[in-house]
């Protein structure tokens, strides 16, 4: 992924990057150099970005009770 810097030294972090490591608005980075020479982008909050499973994880609220759905399922309803 390649990104342009402006003017004034600014990039943007690409989109697939910032989902990848939990960087929102208002996040902290910092920039650290590799033994290799390397620049790595990482976060500065040591916060672990959710996986993709947790941010699967939740409820669907209040709808159909067990036996509802097994009721629809089964063609009794």
């Amino acid at each position: 992924m390649a990104t342009t810097v402006t003017a004034k030294g600014q990039v943007t972090i690409p989109k697939e990057v910032r989902d990848l490591m939990g960087i929102g608005p208002g996040s902290k980075v910092e920039f650290r150099r590799s033994t290799e020479g390397n620049i790595l982008l990482v976060r500065a909050d040591k916060k672990r970005p959710k996986s993709r499973f947790a941010r699967l994880r939740g409820h669907a609220g209040k709808g159909l009770s067990t036996d509802a759905i097994l009721a629809l399922t089964r063609g009794e309803a």
